[in-house]
């Protein structure tokens, strides 16, 4: 595993959800401090806030994106468009889907409330998601290496 699927892991596996997890390890490639990307994903984990929609993990290599190779021009955004699409449609292909729900329909228990699951040993036994925060991780990692100079 890379240095960027090692810390993802790391923040998944100490409590946060997939979003910061992903979002966080990234922190050092954005120019915020890790507490700010880990506060501005914090409403992301869950597929959007527990609603089981797109993948934390999936919406967080978006929210990097965006602060990387983003603008703040508000007729610019083709480019990210197109960056994020390619990694959405990465991690479908090798996931089976960006969709939260889908991605945990297996799992027995998962429900939709806004109150998170305790994290305890069962808890990360019966879930997948530290495979698809390290998946994103990896997939954003290569993609913010192939752009650079």
């Amino acid at each position: 595993m890379t240095n960027y699927e090692e810390r993802a892991a790391e923040l998944f596996l100490n409590g946060y959800n997939c979003a910061q997890a992903v979002a966080g390890a990234f922190a050092d490639k954005t120019g915020l401090d890790e507490n700010t990307v880990l506060r501005l994903s914090s409403a992301f984990g869950g597929g959007f806030a527990r609603t089981r929609n797109v993948c934390g993990a999936v919406s967080a290599m978006g929210m990097i994106l965006g602060l990387v190779k983003g603008s703040g021009d508000a007729g610019d955004k083709a480019n990210v468009y197109a960056h994020t699409r390619e990694l959405t449609d990465e991690f479908s292909k090798e996931n089976g889907s960006i969709l939260c729900a889908e991605l945990l329909s297996k799992v027995k228990g998962i429900t939709d409330s806004p109150v998170p699951d305790e994290r305890t040993t069962e808890y990360y036994k019966k879930r997948p998601c530290v495979r698809y925060v390290i998946a994103a991780a990896g997939m954003l990692e290569k993609k913010l290496e192939e752009e650079q100079p």
